[in-house]
């Protein structure tokens, strides 16, 4: 049985085996598993925050939250579950996890995802509702959604 351990670094804690491991795994979904050709490495890993699920030494997930710019929102992307990991709940893991940090760091912030049409009950799951109409990126089905700031009473 796996044991998990989840990390939050900045870029430039990651070790090179550990930043590789993350792209690699970023890439051999999002590129060649589904079959999207597309700049994986954006520019935008150097300001985020990375969380990372490991299985001992071993890569099990990964995303990235990316801090607010100017008046934009607090950003989660690039939410990914190595294949050999599916089905232990690691994309919940990885989503509770980056919306209690997302909360934590900059409260008041709202947060938003671009995320994949069909994941739109699970991103839904966490609060988040659709704030745009489905569109197509890299011919996949897409959706934008929003999760308000964290109200306190």
């Amino acid at each position: 049985m796996p044991q998990f351990i989840s990390l939050w670094h900045e870029i430039d804690d990651l070790t090179p085996r550990a930043l590789y491991a993350m792209l690699k795994l970023r890439m051999d979904v999002f590129i060649v598993e589904q079959n999207c050709a597309f700049a994986e490495i954006d520019g935008k890993d150097i300001g985020a925050f990375h969380l990372r699920i490991l299985d001992g030494e071993e890569l099990a997930a990964c995303l990235r939250v990316l801090p607010p710019e100017k008046a934009a929102p607090v950003k989660i992307g690039r939410v990914v579950v190595a294949p050999n990991y599916r089905g232990y709940k690691l994309g919940q893991r990885l989503m509770q996890e980056a919306v209690d940090f997302a909360q934590a760091r900059f409260p008041g912030q709202p947060i938003e995802l671009g995320g994949q049409s069909h994941l739109q009950k699970f991103y839904g799951s966490f609060g988040f509702v659709a704030i745009s109409e489905e569109y197509l990126e890299d011919n996949i089905p897409h959706i934008d959604m929003r999760l308000a700031p964290k109200t306190v009473i």
